[in-house]
């Protein structure tokens, strides 16, 4: 059976082998290539491609060069159009909505963003590998609590006359749930990390999804809708 190929980049050779060690660990997954700026990896992408398998993942920093500036945010946009099945993860130091946010504008599907201080975790790599491989995302959990809490401070500023946005309806217990819900978790793990049972979950999710008014027969468009709903309030 194939398993998920990597492309990995970073302009830190130190970083490199790292996290290529690390996802080495790891039968399932192949380190196809590797790249040091944004054109590289670009290069190597298209390289990969031309070979039998192609690739199935990009594990990027979000500051490379040229710029070093937000280069793993760049890859990710470019790619979305040239190899748009390819799944990016973006690693980065910052816990910063607005890089969170530009990375998912185009839709949370095959995107992840986990930070440095947690790949050294290689249960955490792996899962934001293997989530954006099978077309989901992947919030770092650190960022998404983030998110909850800025929101959760943030003043009304809403326009006159605009009615209050629809997370601001959610429970503390909805909003724990869509919180793990953006970080990839499936509902089985929600309950297990929240200590709360499978069907106590569904409800959640269910009542989550009724307040953001996603109907959606697909439980999966109403799951993404909900990730985009929670990353755009959280990142305004």
């Amino acid at each position: 059976m194939t398993g998920t190929r990597v492309v990995v980049a970073d302009d830190s050779a130190v970083v490199r082998a790292g996290v290529e060690a690390l996802l080495g660990l790891t039968p399932e997954v192949e380190v196809v290539g590797t790249a040091s700026s944004l054109e590289g990896l670009l290069g190597v992408v298209d390289r990969v491609f031309a070979e039998p398998g192609g690739a199935d993942v990009v594990v990027t920093d979000i500051r490379m060069p040229p710029g070093v500036s937000d280069e793993g945010i760049a890859a990710a946009e470019r790619l979305r159009g040239s190899h748009p099945w390819v799944g990016v993860v973006v690693l980065s130091q910052f816990a910063d909505p607005a890089y969170l946010a530009r990375l998912m504008a185009a839709g949370p599907q095959g995107r992840g963003y986990l930070l440095k201080d947690h790949v050294s975790d290689p249960g955490e790599l792996l899962t934001a590998v293997q989530a954006v491989a099978s077309g989901g995302s992947y919030v770092d959990d650190e960022v998404a609590g983030l998110l909850v809490r800025r929101r959760a401070e943030q003043p009304d500023d809403a326009p006159a006359g605009a009615g209050p946005s629809p997370i601001t309806t959610l429970t503390q217990r909805e909003v724990e749930v869509l919180r793990a819900v953006a970080t990839g978790r499936s509902n089985v793990a929600i309950a297990q990390a929240l200590f709360v049972t499978h069907r106590a979950v569904e409800k959640h999710i269910n009542s989550i999804f009724a307040k953001l008014g996603l109907y959606d027969d697909r439980d999966v468009n109403r799951r993404v809708s909900a990730v985009l709903a929670y990353l755009q309030a959280g990142g305004s």
